[in-house]
């Protein structure tokens, strides 16, 4: 019933005001604006795409990465991935492959270490001062934590402390063995081909033929028996001896009364 009496249909109360509003959200609604929508192919192409990675930092490439296939094609693109790996440091240089592509996925500081060729003398607490690190932070970058160990090693990874070290630097991506992890490697003392021959000498006092090296192991092995230590142990020993098997065991049972008497064994 209408206000003044007037008989009005009651279907129309129920009708909206504006019968073409709920049609037009809709026909909006269609052209949404989506990386996924089969109608916007400006972010599927390349080009364009490549534009606005080489833009985008690591971990937003890596978010990239996973929207499609095209998407994970051009933010995978070595060019651009090793250009955002070397931004945040201004890195000059990022020379070698890694072993995974995983590698470029975190560019933290702990990515980075220097390489620091062992000579006698050197100790893990002498090298944190040197580098102003943590005792604790070299051993577990080079997992290990015996101090005699180190000397069974060529080089030891030193953790980075200071960022500006990296400032127009050339790092090297490289497998540390002993270590068993992949980083990025700064050359305080040149790159790594002068740090291979300063630490092993010319190339023809190098090279070991297979007779020495099976003698070798085999002092080291006995050593080993008869101080009851580990390898890297007994490595140490036969080193601060130069190469005498006596004078190793000797140095040893002198280091182990003197641990005794201090009450460290």
């Amino acid at each position: 019933m209408g206000c003044c009496g007037d008989e009005e249909n009651d279907d129309d109360i129920l009708n909206p005001l504006n019968p073409t509003t709920t049609t037009e959200i809709l026909d909006f609604s269609d052209s949404t604006i989506s990386p996924m929508n089969s109608h916007f192919s400006a972010l599927t192409c390349r080009d364009t795409l490549r534009l606005i990675f080489e833009k985008l930092p690591i971990p937003d490439l890596a978010r990239s990465s996973c929207v499609c296939r095209v998407w994970n094609s051009v933010a995978s693109d070595q060019e651009i991935v090793t250009r955002a790996f070397k931004a945040p440091w201004n890195l000059k240089h990022i020379i070698g492959k890694p072993a995974s592509g995983n590698f470029w996925r975190d560019n933290s500081l702990g990515k980075f270490a220097i390489s620091h060729r062992i000579v006698r003398g050197d100790s893990i607490a002498s090298l944190a001062v040197k580098y102003s690190v943590q005792v604790m932070d070299i051993k577990r970058l080079n997992n290990t934590m015996s101090e005699h160990g180190i000397y069974s090693r060529e080089r030891l990874l030193i953790p980075i402390s200071n960022p500006e070290m990296l400032l127009q630097a050339t790092c090297y991506v490289e497998v540390d063995t002993c270590a068993k992890r992949e980083v990025a490697v700064l050359y305080l003392d040149g790159g790594p081909e002068l740090h291979k021959t300063t630490s092993n000498g010319s190339s023809s006092t190098s090279s070991c033929s297979a007779t020495d090296l099976q003698s070798k192991k085999r002092v080291i092995e006995s050593l080993r028996r008869s101080m009851q230590v580990d390898d890297a142990t007994a490595h140490y020993y036969l080193t601060i001896a130069d190469g005498d098997p006596r004078a190793a065991i000797s140095q040893f049972s002198q280091d182990l009364r003197w641990e005794t008497h201090l009450g460290f064994a």
